[in-house]
C-alpha cells in the first residue's frame, strides 16, 4: 500500500460527514449556551429567541440545511450557512468543523485550516476534529504540526491502525525515515507481518541506502508466508536491481520449485543468463515461458525485447525468430508479439512474410503508426505500388497528419504514373514533414519526377534544384534531372555537368552511363556517346531495351545503318514497344520527336 493510498482524500470523507450530520440532529447541547438551556428548562421547554442567540430548532434546521448541500455536493451553498452558524455560536466546536468541511470541499485549504483549528482548540478530545486538522496540515505540507496531532491520536487510540499508518506517512513526507520505520515496527507488533508495511519499510531502507535491511524485510515476508511465490521473485528483483545477480538465482529457483509455471521467475533467470552472455540457458528459460499459453504476453515481450539486443550471430537471430514465432502463435491477438516477429523477419530479409505479419498486427491494433510505416516501407522493398497505395490510404484515414504516409501515398501514385495525384500527395507531405533534413530532399526529388510527369517543367526543375541544394550527390535527381533536360533539349550544359558527375561516381552503372550517353547524343557528340553506351552494355544483367535502342540511334548517326537496325530489332525483342521504335525498324531510319 502506498502512502498515497494510506493518506485519506480530504474531499471524500463521507463517513465523517454522516457523523457530523448525526451530531447536528441529535445533540441537544450542541447549539445552545448553558444559560439558554437553563432558561429553556425553567420555562417548561418553551422555545424563545433572543438577539444573537439561536434556538435549538433553528440551529438544527440550519445545520441540516447545510448538510443537505454538502450531501448534494454543493459546498458553495453550504458554506454561508455554516459560517452563519459559526458566527452565532462561536464557542461551539462543531460549527467550525462544519465550516472547515465545506472549505475542504471547495479546496480552500488554508482557510479550512483556520476553521478546523478553532474546532480543535475548542474540543481537543474530539478525534474527528483532530483528524481533520491533521489531514489539512499534511495537505499543506505542515508535517511537524500534523505529526504532533497524529502522535496524540496514536497514544489515545493504539488499537486504531489507521492513525499509525497516517503518522508513518507524515514522517516519510517529512524525511524522518527512522521515525517512520519505528512507527511501522509498532504497527507490525500489533498486526503481524504484512505485505503493505513490509514494502513500505523496504522502500525506506532503500532510500537510506541500507540494502541489507531491505533484503532482511523481504526474507521476513517469505518466512511469514513460505508458500507465496511472489515474495521470492520480489527479493530476486531487488537483488538484480542492485547488481547482486548471483544471489538472485537461489530465490528464483526456490520460486520455481513451488510453482514451475511462475513466468516472472523464468523471465528473471533468462535475464540473468542474458547478462552473463549465456544465450543457450537464456533460450531454455524463454522457451519454458513462451510455451505456456496461460501466462501473460507482457513479461514475455519485455524479456524478448531485451534478448534481441544481445544477438550477434545468425544462429542467435534464428533462435530469436523461433522464440518470436512461438510467442506470436501463443498470443495470436497480441499485436506487440506479432510486431517483434515481423521485425526479426525483416532483419532476415524475409520482407513478404514480415509485411504479412505487420498487416496482421494493425488488424489487431490499428493505432500504432510506426507499424503502418513498416508496412509501406516493405511495400517499397517489394516494389508493389498497388499495395503501398492501399495501405497508405488506410493509414491516412487514421493518421491524416502523418507526413510520411502522404509521402508513401505520393510515391505509390508516382510509381503508377498517376502524376497529378502524386504531386498533390507529395506537396501535402511537404507541409506535414516540416524542416526534416533527411526527408525533405527526398520529397523534392519525387516532386521533380511528378511535375515532369504532368509537364510542369518549371516546377519540376525547381523541385530538383531544391533537392540538389540539400543533397548535391543525390543519384536519383542527377540522373532524372539530366535525362529530362536532354529530352527537352534545354539547359544542356547543366545536364552534361550532372550526368558527368553521376558516371564519375558510378562508373559501371548501365542506367547512369546511358543517361550520360544520351546527353552526349543530344549535344551531337556521337562518338563519345557510343563509347559510354558500349560500356553500359558490358553489364548484360543491367542492360535494358531502352539502352539498346539508344545504342542503335547513335550507330545510325555514325553512319552504321545496318548495325543500327539490328540494335533496334534487339531492343524490340527485349520488350521495347514504342511507336517510334516500330517506325525506325520499318523504315530503317531515325524518327525523332
Amino acid at each position: 500500500m502506498s502512502h498515497d493510498l494510506m493518506a485519506h482524500d480530504l474531499n471524500m470523507r463521507t463517513e465523517y460527514l454522516k457523523i457530523t450530520l448525526l451530531i447536528c440532529l441529535v445533540s441537544a447541547s450542541w447549539l445552545m449556551t448553558p444559560a439558554h438551556a437553563q432558561r429553556r428548562k425553567d420555562r417548561d421547554k418553551q422555545e424563545v429567541k433572543e438577539e444573537g442567540v439561536l434556538t435549538r430548532l433553528e440551529g438544527e434546521s440550519m445545520a441540516a440545511e447545510g448538510m443537505k448541500f454538502i450531501m448534494k455536493d454543493e459546498p458553495d451553498r453550504a458554506l454561508p450557512v455554516f459560517e452563519k452558524l459559526a458566527l452565532l455560536s462561536p464557542q461551539d466546536a462543531t460549527t467550525h468543523y462544519l465550516v472547515a468541511t465545506a472549505l475542504i470541499k471547495l479546496e480552500k485549504y488554508d482557510d479550512a485550516i483556520n476553521a478546523s483549528k478553532k474546532a480543535h482548540d475548542l474540543d481537543k478530545e474530539n478525534i474527528f476534529y483532530s483528524q481533520q486538522l491533521a489531514e489539512l496540515y499534511a495537505k499543506r505540507r505542515k508535517y511537524a504540526e500534523a505529526a504532533q496531532i497524529y502522535e496524540k491520536l496514536v497514544a489515545k487510540n493504539p488499537e486504531n491502525i489507521e492513525y499509525g499508518i497516517e503518522l508513518a506517512a507524515v514522517y516519510v513526507f517529512a524525511d524522518q525515515f527512522d521515525k517512520a520505520i519505528e512507527t511501522y515496527n509498532k504497527l507490525e507488533k500489533s498486526m503481524g507481518v504484512t505485505e503493505e508495511i513490509t514494502h513500505q519499510k523496504q522502500q525506506l531502507y532503500l532510500r537510506q541506502n541500507n540494502l541489507d535491511k531491505a533484503l532482511a524485510e523481504g526474507k521476513k515476508l517469505i518466512d511469514a508466508e513460505p508458500g507465496e511465490v511472489s515474495y521470492r521473485v520480489e527479493l530476486a528483483e531487488m537483488l538484480i536491481a542492485n547488481d547482486r545477480i548471483v544471489e538472485a538465482v537461489a530465490p528464483l529457483e526456490e520460486a520455481l520449485k513451488i510453482n514451475p509455471d511462475e513466468a516472472q521467475a523464468h523471465v528473471l533467470l533468462a535475464d540473468i543468463y542474458r547478462r552473463n552472455g549465456d544465450v543457450q540457458k537464456c533460450n531454455q528459460e524463454l522457451k519454458q515461458v513462451f510455451a505456456n499459453p496461460n501466462l501473460d504476453a507482457d513479461p514475455k515481450i519485455r524479456v524478448l525485447s531485451g534478448y534481441l539486443t544481445m544477438l550477434k550471430t545468425e544462429n542467435e537471430v534464428t533462435e530469436a525468430v523461433s522464440l518470436a514465432r512461438q510467442l506470436s502463435e501463443t498470443h495470436p491477438n497480441e499485436a506487440k508479439a506479432t510486431v517483434i516477429y515481423a521485425d526479426l523477419l525483416t532483419r532476415q530479409g524475409k520482407f513478404a512474410e514480415a509485411r504479412q505479419l505487420y498487416v496482421k498486427a494493425v488488424t489487431s491494433d490499428p493505432n500504432v503508426f510506426q507499424v503502418w510505416g513498416a508496412i509501406m516501407q516493405l511495400d517499397g522493398q517489394l516494389n508493389q505500388p498497388d499495395s503501398m497505395l492501399v495501405h497508405s490510404e488506410k493509414a491516412l484515414e487514421l493518421f491524416p497528419n502523418q507526413g510520411m504516409f502522404w509521402y508513401f501515398n505520393g510515391t505509390a501514385h508516382l510509381m503508377k504514373k498517376n502524376y497529378k495525384e502524386a504531386t498533390s500527395s507529395l506537396e501535402e507531405s511537404l507541409k506535414m514533414i516540416g524542416e526534416n533534413p533527411q526527408l525533405v530532399p527526398l520529397i523534392h526529388a519525387q516532386l521533380g519526377d511528378a511535375f515532369n510527369g504532368v509537364g510542369d517543367h518549371d516546377k519540376s526543375d525547381a523541385a530538383y534544384d531544391l533537392a540538389l541544394k540539400a543533397d548535391p550527390d543525390n543519384d536519383h535527381v542527377l540522373n532524372n534531372y539530366s535525362y529530362f533536360l536532354s529530352l527537352r533539349k534545354e539547359k544542356l550544359d547543366l545536364a552534361l555537368k550532372m550526368s558527368e558527375k553521376l558516371v564519375q561516381q558510378h562508373q559501371n552503372n548501365p542506367t547512369y552511363l546511358d543517361t550520360y550517353a544520351w546527353v552526349l547524343y543530344i549535344r551531337k557528340d556521337y562518338k563519345k556517346a557510343k563509347e559510354f553506351l558500349e560500356k553500359a552494355m558490358l553489364d548484360s544483367s543491367g542492360v535494358s531495351g531502352t539502352i539498346v535502342e539508344h545504342y542503335g540511334d547513335v550507330l545510325f548517326k555514325l553512319g552504321e545503318r545496318d548495325n543500327a537496325v539490328a540494335q533496334w530489332k534487339k531492343a524490340k525483342r527485349m520488350g521495347e514497344t514504342t511507336e517510334l521504335l516500330d517506325k525506325k525498324i520499318a523504315t530503317g531510319a531515325l524518327h525523332e520527336q
